[in-house]
């Protein structure tokens, strides 16, 4: 499976097929064991079959539920890969002691990260009887004992404390700390007792005179009033402390407004940066089985990193398929990325580059495209045991198809062909998006009077796909400057939900200002002058179809 891509599906059976020791670094939040219907956050039929599933049997189904699919996880990380498992206090010790030391085994425990997600008091009608529930659990394992880790610091330049250390201004205009640079006498070193720019201190020097050398040049060394040296230890040059396992400096995505995209459970991105950054390097794969609103994926692509994104819900992969669009908009050099959905857009295949279409519907079809188109007498692959295929990338073959392809299979390979027909074998298959009644009719005609079997394979028996919502957009001003839109679609299946982009520009592609609408209804205020506004529909299969309007403000009188 190639990296950087969303996928709509139940992980389990993603995960089961996918190769082993190839991931890099894993991230999940599965859903929280609270038994509660605010669990289920989209509302679709993915999410909700799932939420049915997990709690069909306690916790010790929910532990079974999650079990098999950490094992799996497990097998796909690399060796030297890690995973960090997020969750709360309804489960956390069962988690821990049931599943991860279980399958990481105890001696790859790393770390217990506790994250405090909440920095605002919650009011109560009701008097309290325990302490607040205010933070998350973050398990940390690795693979093996040989794994990618570099300890994150944290430098925060506008800390007040951290200025008063940081309290002297040399002649350039630099923060820096005045230190001591010859030792004490409790540490004299009489082979660190030498002359330096006039100076021999008692005890000796902190270090070498190649290194005062260096530091002199580097302007780090300057003489007190009284003639005695110190180092300037520079503010620029402090990397910050290191964090430890309470994570209290991340604040909730509530309070960080322009990552908010609707979404609940939403966590912020500063603190996948915090586990990318620390767990993985460029280039290096991230995984997220639960992705949710697509924080994970959105940061992973964002710092350099390779990643694949699984959700059951069709609203929590095409909502991060939103975030993923409108990151990558106007970036020349951003990674492209695939969207699997369990329907295919036909207009999509119907028109996409016919050489790409040919390769991927022979490969879903199970079989082996050419890798060049030439000399090939027409035909476009062949099955494992190299029975021809022919693509159509059209609807209503006829009947000429069918001639040209029984020459070309004949011209191709004739002893193969005559082995199929007196084996009473298929001598080859045409796959098109539908066929004529010429071309129905000749096939049958061919079994039944020569014996040759020609199997018409049509798309839609290989991989299921639809049409895509047709969408209606209209705009209303209810006082001045200030309008109604109202959104209506037309689809195979119900429309799940609306995204709107109220500054649209057709060469950023679609700019997602409102993630998820369920009713397609929205009231703006305006700037005078010309609006461009767009809103997308995405239907239960997850296909989507977009409509534009064009709105006029004119100056206030």
């Amino acid at each position: 499976m190639t990296a950087n891509r969303l996928i709509l599906g139940d992980n389990l059976e993603i995960l089961k097929g996918m190769e082993s020791d190839t991931i890099d670094l894993i991230y999940l939040d599965p859903p929280f064991f609270s038994n509660r219907n605010y669990e289920v956050i989209w509302g679709d039929e993915g999410e909700v079959r799932s939420f049915q599933d997990r709690w069909a049997g306690g916790m010790e189904h929910y532990i079974a539920w999650l079990k098999e699919r950490v094992i799996e996880m497990h097998r796909i990380l690399k060796p030297t890969g890690s995973i960090f498992l997020h969750c709360d206090w309804h489960a956390d010790a069962y988690i821990r002691v049931d599943i991860l030391d279980r399958i990481f085994l105890p001696q790859n425990f790393r770390n217990h990260i506790v994250w405090k997600r909440n920095f605002t008091k919650k009011g109560s009608q009701f008097k309290m009887t325990r302490y607040a529930q205010n933070t998350d659990s973050i398990f940390f394992y690795s693979k093996t004992n040989k794994y990618c880790f570099e300890t994150p610091r944290i430098k925060n330049l506008a800390d007040d404390a951290l200025l008063k250390i940081y309290n002297k201004i040399d002649e350039n205009g630099k923060k820096y700390k005045s230190e001591p640079i010859e030792l004490p006498k409790t540490m004299a070193r009489k082979n660190l007792i030498f002359e330096y720019k006039g100076y021999t201190p008692e005890f000796g020097w902190m270090m070498s005179k190649e290194k005062l050398d260096e530091m002199d040049e580097q302007n780090k060394i300057f003489f007190t009033k009284n003639g005695k040296p110190r180092r300037k230890n520079f503010l620029d040059d402090y990397a910050g402390n290191e964090i430890d396992n309470q994570w209290f400096d991340i604040q909730p995505v509530g309070q960080v407004q322009s990552e908010i995209i609707g979404y609940p459970t939403q966590k912020p991105e500063a603190l996948l940066e915090r586990i990318i950054q620390c767990a993985c390097n460029e280039g290096d794969t991230v995984l997220d089985p639960f992705v949710g609103g697509g924080t994970t994926v959105a940061v992973a692509d964002r710092l350099n990193r390779k990643w694949i994104g699984i959700d059951q819900s069709v609203a929590a992969v095409k909502v991060s398929d939103l975030r993923m669009k409108k990151q990558h908009a106007g970036n020349l050099y951003a990674q492209p990325y695939d969207l699997l959905l369990r329907t295919y857009n036909y207009d999509v295949l119907r028109h996409q580059n016919a050489f790409e279409f040919e390769t991927w519907i022979i490969k879903q079809f199970g079989g082996i495209a050419n890798a060049k188109q030439r000399n090939d007498f027409g035909l476009d692959g062949r099955m494992p045991d190299n029975t021809p295929i022919q693509i159509k990338r059209s609807d209503n073959i006829g009947r000429n198809v069918i001639d040209n392809f029984l020459s070309a299979v004949q011209r191709s390979d004739n002893q193969l062909f005559e082995k199929n027909k007196a084996e009473g074998k298929n001598v080859g298959y045409i796959i098109a998006f539908s066929f004529g009644k010429g071309a129905i009719e000749e096939v049958a005609r061919l079994r039944n009077k020569q014996h040759i079997i020609i199997e018409l394979k049509k798309v839609s028996d290989i991989v299921p796909y639809g049409k895509p919502p047709k969408v209606s957009l209209t705009a209303e001003e209810t006082e001045r400057s200030q309008f109604s839109f109202k959104a209506t679609a037309e689809s195979d299946t119900e429309i799940e939900f609306y995204s709107w982009d109220f500054n649209h520009k057709p060469e950023d592609g679609f700019k997602a200002d409102v993630y998820l609408d369920k009713e397609g209804k929205q009231l703006r205020r305006f700037q005078p002058g010309e609006h461009h506004i767009a809103v997308e529909a995405v239907d239960k299969s997850g296909l989507d179809g977009t409509d534009k309007i064009k709105i006029k403000v004119n100056d206030e009188e």
